[in-house]
């Protein structure tokens, strides 16, 4: 099916987040700073993952997932963020555009998603630990995380698609540092009803199949790790969710700050430091998140760092 693009508009300017020059260089060096421990972390978390043995149960399964979409969210929006900082127009194409946009909505989307699968694991493993590997096979973990992966795409498609109908005509600087759903509508100039219903429909369907399941694991998890006897056992189940729920936390804080405030409060420059924490700080955060609170992600990594250094010890003795 072709579609008609009735677009004027061949390319749009990112604004960016900030017009002072002498914040220009500052917020380049902190921004490339925090996409290096991104990449670094998330490629990090995935590698130790997939080659130790001892981190191949779900948990890291889908813990490794979610390192592959905090890696791919981050770079859709950050290396566009990182040019506005060097150029003084910062253009990105309308194909390109629309292309940050869907791949922005399928990772953000698909995070909300995974969050829940998670969720689920660590209720199965502390109200079901007998039926855990049965109920948490291999199979089911694979059609979790494809679950997850087909309703972003869905979803990301339907915003894309119904984006792709908007006529643009005039006025091309979207006051924001990259492609996102609300500066798009705020500079189209034909009627955006269809996709702010869109955005409420979708949006809420999205809030409301991932939070609620959150909110039911964890009332399950809460209710059976207070009837365990020992203080010890208590405080290890309680640490087996922790890091989840920290990121959780971490995650959807951030999205009631950007997405659940009055209207009458809403301005665009504490939108763009609200965007800021949610695509570029949380996909930084998370990696820290799971290798600082998680025991397991401690030893493995304390194990491979003095691997490495004995190896070069040994290497440094011969020579």
């Amino acid at each position: 099916m072709t579609m008609k693009n009735e677009s004027t508009v061949n390319e749009f300017v990112l604004e960016g987040l900030t017009d002072k020059p002498e914040l220009q260089l500052p917020l380049f060096l902190l921004f490339q700073g925090i996409y290096g421990v991104t990449v670094v972390g998330n490629m990090g978390m995935i590698l130790l993952i997939t080659f130790n043995s001892k981190l191949q149960s779900p948990m890291y399964f889908f813990l490794s997932n979610l390192s592959s979409l905090d890696l791919f969210y981050s770079s859709v929006v950050t290396p566009k963020l990182l040019g506005n900082f060097l150029w003084d127009k910062n253009v990105i194409s309308y194909n390109g555009c629309m292309t940050q946009l869907f791949f922005f909505c399928v990772f953000a989307i698909a995070e909300c998603y995974m969050l829940t699968a998670m969720a689920y694991d660590r209720y199965v493993a502390i109200c079901s630990p007998l039926l855990y590997n049965v109920t948490m096979s291999q199979m089911i973990c694979n059609l979790l995380v494809t679950g997850v992966y087909i309703i972003a795409l869905f979803a990301a498609m339907a915003h894309t698609i119904c984006m792709t109908r908007l006529s643009f005509c005039g006025d091309n600087v979207i006051h924001h540092y990259f492609c996102d759903i609300s500066p798009l509508l705020k500079l189209s100039c034909s009627s955006t009803h269809i996709n702010e219903l869109l955005v409420m429909l979708v949006g809420g369907f999205n809030v409301l199949t991932t939070t609620v399941p959150i909110i039911i694991s964890y009332a399950f998890i809460l209710s059976n790790i207070l009837r365990i006897p020992s203080a010890e056992g208590r405080s290890k189940a309680f640490g087996t969710c922790g890091s989840h729920l920290t990121a959780v936390g971490v995650f959807y804080g951030s999205i009631i700050f950007m997405y659940f405030k009055p209207a009458s409060s809403s301005n665009m420059s504490q939108e763009k430091v609200a965007s800021v924490f949610y695509t570029t700080v949380i996909p930084m955060l998370n990696p820290l998140i799971y290798s600082l609170r998680n025991k397991d992600v401690k030893n493995v990594l304390w194990n491979v760092m003095g691997m490495k250094c004995r190896s070069s010890q040994v290497r440094s003795h011969n020579h």
